[in-house]
């Protein structure tokens, strides 16, 4: 991939400040700050696995949301961040087979 002269002026800039390894690798970058803390990540989890509120058949991304403020587990959150947890946790509520949930009797 050919680089950009800009690119180039800016490598040639690191050089000059740093030396040859700061040229080649950037700095890490910090990221974004983490939108849920780990013990609300948990609680909301939790709230998944469980039975969905009444007059709902399952859990959806949108509830979930919906749910999470209005059970106070967070002041806020966006659709993307919960679509983000259960993904990253392999949790598919809307199919009713991924969710463990207790027997009824």
């Amino acid at each position: 991939m050919p680089l950009t002269a800009q690119a180039i002026r800016k490598i040639g800039h690191r050089y000059q400040e740093a030396g040859l390894e700061r040229a080649l690798y950037e700095k890490e970058r910090p990221g974004a700050v983490a939108l849920l803390e780990d013990s609300q990540k948990q609680r909301i989890i939790a709230m998944v696995c469980s039975d969905p509120p009444e007059g709902c058949a399952r859990w959806t991304v949108r509830l979930v949301a919906e749910e999470a403020v209005k059970r106070r587990l967070v002041p806020r959150v966006g659709r993307e961040t919960i679509r983000v947890l259960l993904l990253h946790h392999d949790l598919k509520p809307w199919r009713e087979k991924n969710v463990v949930r207790g027997r009824t009797q």
